[in-house]
């Protein structure tokens, strides 16, 4: 099997030579970029790129432009990295579909540590998974979503908290256990985050979004009547 790729862009060179280290040892490609510009450069003309980890400060074109650019056409997973550690930052990096927000200076096992729980979730380390409950069907592995056939284009944590619902269907869920499952790590943030995703899901959802029962005072319940 070939060796999942993933693009650093950091304007700090000793940066991206701490996280490329530390990736080549866990046997990934590592492409790196200095700048936003470069880094779509590379982006394009690497179509296989399994994950990004990328600066939000550069020059050029900061991490939000790049950010945007890429999720304009791709669902690639994103790890931001920013110096500030800011609520609001964090938010619009989930609303413009991030997938882990971590803040400097920080650990570089954990981050190859959440790199690998990200590539795990996607499928991209994993054979062909499908769930199917009520009408709704995942490929873990292509992670694709249908509803009675058709196809339902969700962002990465949306798939991820639906597919969590299902495996866990019939099961009362607190939005603590949803965050540390689906975030895959303690996390010490709002948890109406939670009510926010699931609020985008049932409406992408239409009818089957009923299937996601609220636990007042709890969290959420999946129940579908097969």
């Amino acid at each position: 099997m070939s060796k999942l790729k993933i693009l650093v862009v950091d304007d700090e060179s000793r940066m991206r030579k701490l996280v490329r280290d530390f990736l080549v040892k866990q046997d990934y490609e590592v492409l790196e970029a200095g700048d936003g510009e470069e880094a779509m450069d590379v982006f394009y003309h690497n179509k296989d790129i399994a994950l990004l980890i990328l600066d939000v400060m550069m020059p050029r074109m900061d991490g939000w432009e790049v950010c945007r650019e890429i999720r304009a056409e791709s669902k690639v997973p994103i790890i931001m990295l920013t110096a500030k550690s800011d609520e609001r930052d964090e938010l619009l990096g989930f609303e413009l579909g991030v997938d882990e927000y971590i803040s400097k200076p920080f650990s570089p096992k954990i981050l190859v540590a959440r790199v690998g729980a990200i590539l795990r979730r996607t499928g991209q380390t994993d054979t062909e998974q499908v769930l199917s409950a009520g009408g709704i069907v995942i490929n873990k592995s292509a992670h694709e979503v249908t509803i009675d056939g058709r196809t339902l284009e969700l962002s990465f944590k949306e798939f991820e908290l639906l597919t969590y619902f299902i495996e866990n269907q019939g099961i009362a869920l607190s939005r603590e256990k949803i965050l540390n499952h689906v975030w895959n790590y303690d996390y010490f943030g709002d948890a109406r985050t939670i009510d926010t995703h699931v609020k985008k899901l049932r409406n992408k959802l239409g009818s089957k979004g009923e299937l996601i029962r609220t636990i007042w005072g709890m969290g959420y319940k999946f129940e579908a009547e097969e």
